[in-house]
């Protein structure tokens, strides 16, 4: 493709799908923030105040740790981005072209979610500074965490798949044909293992988005704001709207695997139910040590993943 040809790409597909996912990631931090509010009896900022905190990060004079690796301090934010703005075009592409998927396109989404925290652990890392290196530990420890009982629960889509006879390995692990199957055979959230698997992403999203009971990573009040102690500026604008953006495309990734996807207007529905169980869980639980974090991925979620996965080949 030519550069000409990029560059159309990137105009009609990259820009849009950025754009819209943006725009509702930022209106979604400011319905967190504002039920937060609420709850604590508090006023809560207005709807303009996730815009005008970023644009003004964007004002600010950017500052770089002494001796900090200034490439990987800087260029993180922008990985992190770049994972999140990619996974927001491959969705809806996925939910309205299901046809025009490719083998393994679910894989590929799995390894973009991982970017955000590891771009997060990396820049911290790199700031050489004790409290964000704390911070960067704990996120490592919760990725690797949550990692493993998500990779489990999105196998019971692709087990369920499998077992209609014909289908082979290179269907079942497309996006497309995921979503034609629950458009013709119903949502697999509507099953045993189905219901496992969702609880299972639910509790992923909660600490993929560093939300309580899963922020020991930034914690404020204890080791003041951890992996972004040392972030200003526009870097510090980036890794936010990052955060804000996968607000919007963990729950639609969601609703692609699991609920049918969102080529209808239910899905507004099923997006909106998601979001308001992310807010609840945030602000009606405690913050949990990194170990006992560790202890409900491994050992609840563990063990919950490989029953939904066993339910699955069952037929359950």
């Amino acid at each position: 493709m030519s550069f000409k040809g990029w560059w159309l790409a990137f105009a009609l597909v990259v820009f849009p799908g950025f754009l819209t996912t943006a725009a509702t990631g930022m209106l979604l931090t400011w319905i967190d923030r504002f039920v937060s509010a609420r709850v604590q009896w508090r006023k809560g900022p207005p709807v303009y105040q996730p815009l005008a905190d970023f644009l003004k990060l964007l004002l600010k004079q950017v500052v770089v740790p002494a001796g900090a690796s200034r490439l990987v301090f800087l260029m993180a934010p922008l990985v992190g981005f770049a994972g999140a703005t990619l996974v927001s075009v491959m969705l809806p592409y996925a939910n309205f072209s299901p046809g025009g998927t490719f083998v393994g396109d679910i894989i590929v989404i799995v390894y973009l979610f991982a970017l955000p925290p590891l771009a997060v652990i990396a820049g911290a890392s790199a700031s050489r500074n004790p409290v964000a290196a704390v911070g960067a530990s704990r996120e490592m420890t919760l990725y690797f965490a949550y990692e493993l009982p998500f990779v489990l629960a999105l196998l019971v889509p692709i087990v369920k798949i499998l077992r209609v006879p014909g289908t082979d390995l290179s269907q079942a692990i497309r996006l497309g044909e995921i979503v034609a199957f629950q458009q013709a055979n119903g949502p697999f959230l509507y099953s045993v293992s189905g219901v496992i698997a969702g609880l299972i992403i639910l509790l992923v999203i909660q600490a993929k988005l560093g939300y309580v009971p899963f922020d020991m990573a930034e914690a404020e009040q204890e080791i003041m704001s951890g992996v972004f102690a040392e972030y200003s500026g526009a870097p510090l604008a980036v890794l936010r709207l990052t955060r804000a953006m996968m607000f919007v495309s963990l729950p639609l990734f969601a609703i692609t695997v699991l609920w049918g996807g969102f080529a209808d207007w239910w899905a507004v529905l099923k997006f909106l139910v998601i979001v308001v169980l992310t807010i609840l869980i945030r602000n009606t639980n405690p913050r949990l040590r990194v170990d006992q974090a560790l202890k409900l991925f491994w050992f609840a979620g563990g063990v919950l993943g490989i029953l939904a996965v066993v339910l699955a080949y069952m037929g359950l």
